[in-house]
């Protein structure tokens, strides 16, 4: 392979876990490469405010955070290409990634790929992103504070999400398909027992009602059909996450749900290839939590080129 050029180390994804990858891989004297499809960030790109990052004591919006994870990799060394990639080899010495923008070569490949919300597939939906719709109420759940929201969906993250907001709104609406959550028990009475949360049982969202924000939302009746109008400043949906893990399904090992199975390790079923972020099996799901990872899969990547792992 001496015509071509080799990094030590290529992050597929430009998200929080890509770049703190590249900023400690380029930092340690690594030849580092960070491919992202269209910009810094992510899913974090289109988040408003973060609250929750450390060291920004009045909030940061996520496309900015993000250009300042990218200009302090890059400040080190690291390079960045736009390119979609289209396939991987990650069992080839070196391991090789096409692309839109042509091959490239790389002795570590850490995966950033992400995941992404699961959406209701409702017109308007993707427009009232941040106007009223949101994935993700730790993230977002303190710009409803003392307003009325509702939640779609019946599992651990729904039930999860309409706890965490019923602290902070004056009302949580929970709209669930069926009469009974899915969600593990653990949650139901705690659920029950909060006075500001009410349900909407054997219920679907058909409509996002809205002016230039979420104003409302209406509800069919999956038995009776019979439709009802529910006012509100925000929708809250959590009906699960898909993992982009298309590209390494025959390669490494996922879980049941997709994810790319690494523990805090971030090492996946082959050597040399990492997993950090929203697409690795983890509790949480934060921008804190892929920067922990993407500073771990450096750590595990040195080994293994020392000959260590």
């Amino acid at each position: 392979m001496s015509e071509v050029h080799v990094y030590d180390m290529i992050a597929v994804g430009g998200g929080p876990g890509g770049y703190t990858a590249a900023l400690y891989a380029a930092r340690a004297g690594l030849d580092t490469l960070v491919l992202e499809k269209l910009s810094a960030g992510g899913q974090m790109a289109l988040t408003e405010e973060i609250d929750n990052y450390p060291g920004f004591e009045e909030g940061i919006d996520g496309f900015t955070l993000a250009e300042k994870m990218q200009q302090q990799a890059e400040r080190f060394g690291a390079r960045s290409e736009y390119a979609q990639v289209e396939s991987m080899d990650l069992t080839a010495s070196p391991k090789v990634l096409e692309t839109s923008e042509g091959p490239f070569y790389a002795r570590t490949v850490v995966l950033a790929t992400g995941a992404n919300p699961r959406e209701l597939g409702l017109p308007g939906e993707a427009a009232l992103t941040g106007r009223g719709v949101a994935y993700c109420a730790a993230c977002d759940g303190m710009r409803y504070k003392g307003r009325t929201v509702v939640v779609v969906g019946g599992g651990n993250s729904a039930a999860a999400d309409a706890m965490l907001l019923s602290r902070i709104a004056k009302k949580v609406i929970l709209v669930h398909r069926r009469d009974t959550l899915r969600a593990t028990k653990i949650y139901h009475e705690p659920l029950m027992q909060a006075e500001n949360i009410e349900f909407r049982w054997n219920s679907v969202v058909t409509e996002l009602l809205h002016a230039d924000k979420v104003t409302g939302v209406k509800l069919k009746d999956v038995h009776t059909g019979e439709e009802t109008t529910v006012p509100c400043d925000g929708v809250f949906i959590s009906v699960g996450r898909k993992p982009a893990t298309e590209l390494v399904q025959s390669q490494v090992a996922l879980d049941r749900n997709g994810y790319i199975i690494a523990d805090e390790t971030t090492k996946t079923s082959l050597p040399g290839v990492y997993a950090v972020g929203d697409v690795r099996t983890k509790p949480l799901r934060q921008v804190v939590t892929a920067v922990a990872d993407g500073a771990t899969a450096v750590h595990m990547a040195e080994e293994y080129l020392a000959g260590g792992e």
